[in-house]
């Protein structure tokens, strides 16, 4: 295993000392949203260091707050998981599973004098937490004795209080600095079913309580979490010494990822799918692991992004043109070409008759093993209308009235005539095509432009969806209304496009890239077979960064 971070550095370090023979580590998210692209980052950290270490890591969801948990979003998480190339020790884990033992525990820490059932409200739990001359407020119910905070625990657990009424805290050390040892909150009162254990609960433990005995139960060798969670280490290491459970986890924090032009906190994620900003968790504009996919990114371009960032406890901001680098430089070697026209104008080739001739052409430039694909190329054809112009820009290199230029794959064609509706618009080119010009130059004159086309009477009425990112600013927190004041108006367009023949075919997925127009990926849930539906992944460069 190469120590390549601070983290892998340990774990070589504890397999050396022979602290540890076996590496465990965990991921543990909350079901309480979608998996997004900083989860990414800690998914791959921790199975790729138990691979690495030739050991084993769980997948266990922290679902201790069943008011914000749903079905759907385990069964997204495992699919997320799975999608990006992990597979997870064994069986799935819940912390729900270890209720009773958490139960258990919450039992020994009263015996021990070390947790009381406390009546405040929770405003006046949360002011007597607060820093008053440098320490917190101790709780007129603190000193309870052991039996009457046994006997109100169980009344708590028997559902005869009301929520907010009371609640179980660590009794730790109210004078601490750290605000995370001022008597926590360990248990409060939820009459609410849970999606796993149903309504055999009503007071359930919360997070800070729940992690560590978590992972001390399942034999965590290395709990790896972000910086976030570096204040909440101190209690973490007290509840398992006090407890003195099987095992006592490291817990080691990094930085989490902070992308621009992007919000990765689920909260703001879940406002802007609830409030219609975007068309649902999987919406491709959206940074979660699902909308990534159906946005065409690859697991291996995410793994490589995450590879490439790498591990450590700096807060920075990572550019998102390194996670869009990453999908290029994958699709670049792997995706077949194809032509698109996503704003079609129709020409006819006047001197070609009505037959239809089949070209052919690599689907890849370096992977000949990828075959050829065929294009079709007939008496009328679809160019993008921004390839022709009658009042031309200086150093247009495409077509214009009178002027020449080379099909992709095929032919050098001559504007001769230009057809327009009433309004003036223009609605059809006649050209003539050079038919001595097929795989080689003309005689005599040099064509510099290069235009892509598609048949018009044998090419595939498409559906184009056009993502760009999701916010203007940088940081979308940056701007007086907050990020939902930036939102990309740009970000999605919809166009009626032809494309290739080939692509008819197109399973749900499969990535392409459209020559001169950026990389495309059949939409995972509206493309099928014969009517296809592509989505726009990322141009052919950054346009944003004019790189």
């Amino acid at each position: 295993m190469e120590a390549k971070d601070f983290i892998r550095a340990q774990v070589v370090e504890d397999l050396a000392s022979g602290k540890h023979a076996r590496i465990i580590t965990r991921f543990p998210p909350e079901p309480n949203g979608y998996l997004h692209i900083g989860h990414a980052k800690s998914i791959c950290l921790n199975f790729g260091v138990a691979q690495e270490a030739g050991g084993e890591c769980n997948l266990r969801f922290d679902d201790t707050n069943p008011e914000k948990e749903d079905q759907e979003y385990i069964d997204a998480i495992k699919r997320d998981v799975n999608w990006l190339g992990f597979q997870w020790a064994g069986e799935t884990r819940y912390a729900s599973g270890y209720f009773d033992a958490l139960y258990d525990y919450a039992l020994q820490l009263i015996r021990m004098g070390k947790a009381y059932v406390d009546s405040q409200s929770p405003e006046e739990i949360s002011q007597g937490r607060s820093t008053h001359n440098g320490a917190g407020i101790e709780s007129p119910y603190r000193n309870r004795s052991v039996e009457e905070n046994l006997a109100l625990f169980e009344k708590m657990r028997n559902g005869e209080f009301d929520e907010g009424s009371c609640v179980l805290r660590a009794k730790v050390d109210m004078a601490s600095p750290n605000i995370n040892l001022r008597d926590p909150v360990i248990y409060r009162i939820k009459k609410v079913p849970h999606h796993q254990t149903g309504d055999k609960w009503v007071i359930y433990p919360m997070y800070d309580y729940t992690h560590p005995i978590s992972d001390a139960l399942e034999y965590i060798t290395h709990s790896l979490c972000t910086l976030e969670f570096e204040d909440h280490r101190p209690f973490y290491d007290w509840l398992l010494e006090t407890l003195g459970t099987p095992a006592h986890p490291q817990q080691i924090e990094f930085s989490r990822l902070n992308l621009n032009y992007t919000v990765t906190s689920k909260r703001k994620l879940k406002k802007l799918v609830d409030e219609g900003h975007v068309n649902g968790w999987d919406d491709p504009r959206m940074p979660t692991i699902a909308g990534l996919r159906r946005r065409g990114y690859t697991p291996e371009s995410l793994r490589d992004f995450c590879d490439r960032i790498g591990i450590s406890k700096s807060e920075g901001v990572v550019d998102v043109g390194m996670l869009e680098f990453c999908i290029r430089n994958h699709l670049e070697n792997t995706a077949p070409r194809a032509m698109a026209v996503l704003n079609p104008l129709k020409v006819v080739i006047t001197n070609v008759g009505d037959e239809t001739q089949i070209l052919r052409s690599a689907r890849h430039p370096n992977l000949p093993e990828l075959g050829e694909r065929e294009i079709p190329f007939t008496r009328e054809i679809v160019i993008d209308a921004a390839d022709f112009s009658d009042n031309p820009p200086k150093g247009f290199k495409r077509l214009v009235q009178g002027g020449e230029v080379r099909l992709r794959h095929s032919y050098v064609i001559r504007c001769d005539e230009v057809v327009r509706n009433e309004a003036g618009e223009i609605v059809e080119l006649r050209c003539t095509a050079d038919l001595d010009t097929l795989g080689k130059n003309p005689e005599g004159r040099k064509v510099k432009g290069v235009i892509q086309w598609v048949s018009a009477t044998v090419g595939v009425a498409a559906e184009v969806r056009l993502y760009d990112r999701l916010f203007t600013q940088p940081d979308p927190e940056a701007g007086d209304d907050g990020f939902l004041g930036c939102i990309n108006p740009e970000a999605f367009k919809v166009v009626q496009a032809m494309v290739e023949p080939s692509l008819a075919a197109a399973a749900p997925e499969d990535r392409f890239q459209f020559e001169r127009e950026g990389y495309f990926v059949a939409d995972l849930t509206d493309s099928k077979p014969g009517k296809p539906v592509f989505n726009r992944t990322v141009g052919l460069r950054d346009s944003w960064g004019g790189a």
